[in-house]
């Protein structure tokens, strides 16, 4: 009996890794299109404060709190899969200890 395939869930976790970094360098690629919205928003709202020679506070806010939320969800992202990782090999190494206990010797 072979390792347990997880090579579709290693392709997520490193994917989401990816993610996670892209994020924290504030790259717009890996937001789902709400979150690009409010990102957009936030920008085209702080640009034309600072047009009109106002503050830019509450659009520096917005933005912070919508890289952090995009931030933890990921994040919950990558520990489902990892969990689900772990899951498939322990169960894997539970058959493959049931099936050597079971053996003719």
């Amino acid at each position: 009996m072979g390792k347990p395939n997880t090579r579709r869930l290693d392709k997520e976790i490193q994917l989401t890794q990816r993610k996670i970094e892209a994020v924290q360098n504030e790259e717009m690629w890996p937001l789902n299109s709400a979150e690009r919205r409010k990102v957009l928003g936030a920008l085209a709202g702080g640009s034309y404060r600072v047009l009109r020679g106002k503050s830019t506070g509450r659009a520096e806010r917005l933005l912070e709190q919508v890289w952090n939320a995009v931030n933890m969800r990921l994040t919950t992202e990558l520990t489902a899969l990892q969990m689900e990782r772990a899951r498939i090999v322990t169960e894997a190494a539970k058959d493959k200890t049931a099936k050597k206990s079971s053996g003719w010797w």
